[in-house]
């Protein structure tokens, strides 16, 4: 969860290593560093806080050089502090190295080493790969740096995306990765890395995304792929970047945050677009047009994702299930790779991620793979390890989200989700031509009438700016917006730091209801559906306790605004369709919430981006 960026060629490698760190800040920020080759000699700087500590630390620093490496660090082993900072040395001073990711036997390591007279000044399991690799290049007859790296993690179990220099080869950097993404940018006589594509885009459209157990070795004018168990050279594939510069800057928003939820109409005009023909209304999906007759003949569909995606996944399974009529269940990768799962060869298990890296979601499609089972994804990032590794998916086309709370990832989830829902029902004839074209006629106009809920944000921030002193929130939705209420919940608690619970309305009474008092926030999704006359009397059991409501509506439900204390209204829209609406106030909700808090909305404590470590 770490962001690493790396150079090598004739510029100066400094200022280009401070602004990659700045674009994957959103990686990591509670420590960051740099180092340096000048001279044939490594200088390493680096400082507990955010990217912004290091530059001014480094104001009057010699920063020359065509050389370096640069981490920003979200802490696993070892408290945020300077010098469990990365880069770590080795205690000879012969490695420095950046790492991502975690080494699970690094202390059987770190005691094999201390045996051996190496001493350690940090918590880290960074620290103890740098010692092994020096061990390694110390100790053997004809060893260079390289095949340090490659014996040394040999011997490692865990993840890792990492850099390496040695100051007696101050004239290349060595890249690895296992489990935890690592790009290589291909220039003129230069070369970059980058724990993702975003540091490079101002300088070379070639990337070579590095596969498990890969190992490039990187001089300005040279560039080999290995592996860490074999000394041929590997090929390496090419791959065009199709990101824009402005895609990663704030574009006058005064938060990442903010413009991807105003990007949102078009993200999920992008997910869809090219997947439904403007004649027929047909959903065509390209990725998964081979492995189709599989799917249809699912006995089951296995859905695993975290977080966000969990959520997006639940709104999933009622589709699938209501309109395909195939059976669906969710799960929580953490938890369904470390049980002992009934998995059939006739089961399709679909894992759904926005980074395409998310650890626990990897490991348990490679458990499903093992099991002979058809395995799909749905992410946003193209060349991530999830859309190598699965058999077929569909990407969600959101663009970059440097925001850590997921706010256009979620959307496009769930419009991919919706088109799979749609294919698949039509497939078995299991959807009427009347309800298909219903609900792909009105997920056409979801882009216009999100922009309708954009243009009342203001109204937004001003109920928000009422409930700043709270301490606690409860959300509620039924059916398809149950797993609305979850994503808002995580939305508040991500970046306010209230604490939010979403529950299904139905399971108030069986202990939340106990919460309600005059000082508790209840935020109430209750759109108009099937399930809006029982959502009304969850309502009527809050506010007869005196509980403060806050309920999305229906546009025009003059029951519910004379009921309820404040109004978040989104257009009307079909049933199924409505939680691409009414997520949109809650997201703005949360911003203003936490904006006006004073919180850091783009990089909440204790959180990063993309979980690479389980």
């Amino acid at each position: 969860m770490c962001g690493i960026v790396g150079y090598i060629g004739g510029k100066n490698a400094y200022p280009l290593l401070m602004k990659g760190l700045k674009r994957l800040e959103y990686r990591g920020y509670d420590s960051s560093g740099i180092a340096l080759i000048q001279n044939q000699k490594i200088n390493v700087y680096k400082k507990k806080g955010k990217v912004n500590e290091l530059k001014v630390y480094c104001s009057d620093k010699d920063v020359s050089g065509n050389i370096g490496m640069a981490h920003t660090r979200w802490a696993t082993h070892g408290e945020p502090n300077d010098i469990n900072a990365h880069p770590h040395t080795s205690m000879k001073g012969l490695f420095t190295i950046i790492h991502n990711g975690i080494i699970e036997n690094y202390d059987k390591l770190r005691r094999d080493l201390a045996l051996k007279g190496y001493t350690f000044y940090g918590q880290t399991d960074t620290e103890v790969l740098a010692n092994l690799i020096e061990y390694m290049y110390v100790k053997g007859e004809s060893v260079n740096a390289e095949l340090a790296v490659r014996m040394a993690l040999s011997r490692v179990i865990g993840a890792y995306g990492l850099v390496v220099m040695c100051s007696e080869e101050p004239d290349r950097l060595i890249a690895a990765r296992k489990s935890s993404p690592l790009a290589i940018g291909i220039g003129q006589g230069e070369f970059f890395i980058g724990s993702d594509a975003t540091p490079m885009i101002e300088y070379t459209r070639n990337v070579v995304y590095l596969n498990d157990n890969d190992v490039a070795i990187l001089s300005r004018n040279s560039f080999t792929l290995k592996t860490v168990d074999n000394d041929e050279e590997i090929t390496p594939e090419i791959q065009q970047l199709e990101l824009s510069v402005g895609e990663i800057e704030k574009n006058g928003y005064d938060h990442f945050m903010l413009k991807e939820i105003f990007e949102q109409p078009k993200t999920i005009s992008d997910s869809f677009k090219g997947r439904i023909n403007p004649v027929t209304k047909e959903v065509f999906l390209g990725g998964l047009s081979e492995v189709m007759p599989r799917i249809l003949d699912a006995r089951r569909i296995i859905i695993i994702a975290c977080g966000t995606s969990w959520h997006a996944a639940l709104i999933g399974e009622y589709l699938i299930e209501e309109y395909a009529q195939i059976p669906v269940e969710v799960e929580y990768a953490s938890e369904y790779r470390y049980r002992k799962p009934i998995i059939n060869k006739d089961d399709v298990v679909l894992a759904i991620s926005q980074s395409g890296e998310t650890a626990d979601t990897l490991a348990a499609i490679r458990m499903v793979k093992e099991r002979g089972a058809l395995v799909l994804g749905i992410c946003n990032v193209v060349g991530s390890s999830i859309a190598r590794e699965t058999d077929a998916g569909i990407y969600t086309h959101a663009g970059v989200e440097i925001g850590v709370a997921s706010t256009k990832a979620f959307t496009a989830q769930v419009t991919v989700i919706t088109l799979l829902a749609m294919r698949l029902a039509r497939k078995h004839k299991t959807i009427s031509d009347e309800r298909y074209f219903s609900i792909i006629n009105d997920l056409l106009a979801v882009p216009d009438k999100i922009e309708t809920i954009l243009m009342s944000h203001l109204k937004i921030r001003d109920i928000a700016s009422k409930y700043t002193t709270s301490i606690n929130s409860l959300y509620l939705g039924r059916g398809y917006l149950f797993p609305v209420a979850l994503e808002g919940a995580l939305k508040l608690k991500e970046i306010s730091y209230i604490h939010a619970e979403g529950y299904a309305a139905g399971e108030m009474k069986h202990g939340p209801i106990a919460l309600v008092d005059t000082n508790l926030p209840v935020i109430v999704v209750a759109a108009k559906d099937r399930y809006y006359e029982k959502i009304v009397s969850n309502i009527q059991e809050v506010k007869a306790r005196k509980g403060n409501i806050i309920a999305v509506i229906t546009e025009g439900d003059n029951e519910l605004r004379n009921m309820v204390n404040d109004i978040f209204e989104i257009p009307k829209s079909d049933p199924v369709l409505s939680p691409l609406l009414a997520i949109v106030p809650l997201q703005l909700f949360a911003y203003y919430l936490a904006v006006l808090k004073g919180c850091d909305v783009d990089q909440p404590r204790n959180l990063a981006k993309s979980v690479t470590v389980e």
